[in-house]
């Protein structure tokens, strides 16, 4: 078992080196550049192409943003949560959403949790529920091991040292389930999709965590919430079909080794444990 159901896709991965490795060799031939092999390539035009590509994929929120819309519109117009807003740039999260009970829940999109973008945010004090979502779009990515480093190398460092309190995270976006990124949860079961607007969505993958924040004295290991503690995980997690084994609960256990304050991140599902770091020390630049 592993921190998520989900891997990689060698065969895509293998076809987009391929594809890199003709793109490196042949970009000479496209467009009307006007300049030979030799000075195409000497001229910084196709470095700096792909870099602006890469700029443009990784900055834009285009995307990632009209994905979560539609589904809180989808929730919205089932009648499951009541209204939501963005929340506006100035802000160090994304949405918020009022749920059922009267509380409210701030949301904050992520990318592929593995990088440095994944430690800004800032729990709104008006928000009951602070959830974080991974929106990764690119069917290149490592699954199982952004996973991980989000969780351990960065959330767990954050939470602890800037005691910041995350009830949960959402790892789910529209590559999921698609040629890019099959589902082992529709491998298993095909019809186990719900269409929402363009996209045809699996069910989500969960992470509960906490309720408080780990202190080495006087909260060592705190017990991570279970699903219906988190009413917008909740909600979300039974509206696209997820079964009761497949919420992940992540535990973060706090101690010292020597002079180093240490934390052991703990993922069980199904009352396994699937993943489990050894004692790491939290330095943060």
């Amino acid at each position: 078992m592993s921190v998520i159901p989900c891997s990689a896709n060698d065969e895509l991965r293998q076809r987009i080196l391929a594809f890199a490795e003709v793109l490196k060799t042949q970009a000479h031939l496209l467009g009307d550049h006007g300049l030979d092999e030799h000075d195409f390539y000497d001229s910084g035009l196709f470095r700096g192409a792909i870099e602006r590509v890469r700029g443009q994929f990784s900055a834009t929120m285009r995307e990632k943003r009209e994905f979560a819309s539609h589904v809180l519109n989808w929730l919205q117009d089932g009648g499951m949560i009541g209204n939501w807003a963005s929340a506006g740039e100035s802000n160090r999260h994304d949405y918020v959403v009022e749920l059922p009970s009267g509380r409210i829940c701030a949301i904050e999109l992520k990318g592929c949790l593995d990088g440095n973008n994944t430690n800004i945010f800032s729990r709104p004090p008006q928000c009951h529920e602070f959830v974080l979502w991974s929106v990764c779009t690119n069917p290149g990515a490592d699954p199982r091991h952004n996973v991980w480093s989000g969780l351990h190398t960065r959330l767990s460092a954050e939470i602890i040292e800037r005691e910041q309190r995350v009830d949960g995270l959402i790892v789910w976006d529209m590559v999921c389930g698609t040629i890019g990124r099959p589902c082992p949860k529709l491998e298993v079961d095909p019809t186990r999709h719900t269409v929402v607007g363009p996209y045809q969505l699996p069910p989500p993958c969960v992470y509960l965590f906490p309720a408080t924040i780990p202190s080495v004295r006087n909260n060592p290991a705190p017990v991570p919430q279970n699903v219906g503690d988190v009413e917008f995980i909740d909600i979300l997690h039974g509206a696209f079909g997820g079964l009761p084994q497949e919420v992940n609960r992540v535990g973060f256990e706090i101690g010292y080794t020597g002079v180093d304050t240490v934390r052991t991140t703990t993922v069980e599902r199904g009352g396994v444990i699937v993943a489990q770091s050894n004692p790491t020390p939290i330095r943060r630049a």
